[in-house]
């Protein structure tokens, strides 16, 4: 094994577990989810050398350009269904109790709707910031937008998912 590929194990594959959760946020769909990380860390290895500060931005960056390039080529419209394969693993039902897991499931089943119905940038900065807890100015590089614009995607983000997530239509 080469000494770049045990840098870039190290370095950039640690955090493969955010960069497929942004895709699959992104993608809504694992199997397209699984097509732009694959994508995303042939690139990320080809330019592995050039990186500059922290791989975990860098790498979702490049997750991130991966997701829209795929869809800019595809033309095509995000698939609509599937909001039990986009949620995130759960805990054991023997651990909550059977009720309380059923309405976890329920509730996460709700919010993974909603959160699904967002445009894009809308979701991927709520998927930034409040699930793999990125800061405004790495959520900034990632996305490649000023941080103003980062604030301003987020609040509008999180008014669109109340609205949805509270019974109100017409968001996108």
């Amino acid at each position: 094994m080469t000494d770049r590929r045990r840098r870039f194990e190290a370095e950039a594959l640690v955090h493969l577990d955010a960069a497929y959760n942004l895709a699959r946020w992104l993608a809504r769909s694992p199997a397209e989810a699984d097509d732009v990380v694959q994508d995303a860390l042939v690139k990320a290895y080809r330019g592995f050398d050039a990186l500059k500060g922290e791989a975990r931005p860098w790498l979702l960056a490049i997750v991130r350009n991966c997701f829209y390039t795929a869809r800019a080529r595809q033309k095509r419209e995000p698939r609509v269904g599937d909001d039990e394969e986009r949620l995130a693993e759960m805990p054991d039902e023997t651990t909550v109790g059977p009720l309380a897991a059923a309405i976890r499931d329920q509730e996460a089943a709700t919010l993974a709707a909603a959160l699904g119905r967002l445009a894009p940038e809308y979701r991927e900065v709520l998927v930034l910031r409040e699930i793999e807890d990125l800061s405004y100015r790495e959520i900034a590089d990632v996305a490649g937008v000023p941080i103003g614009t980062v604030m301003s995607r987020l609040a509008r983000a999180r008014a669109a998912l109340a609205r949805i997530h509270g019974g109100e239509d017409g968001v996108r």
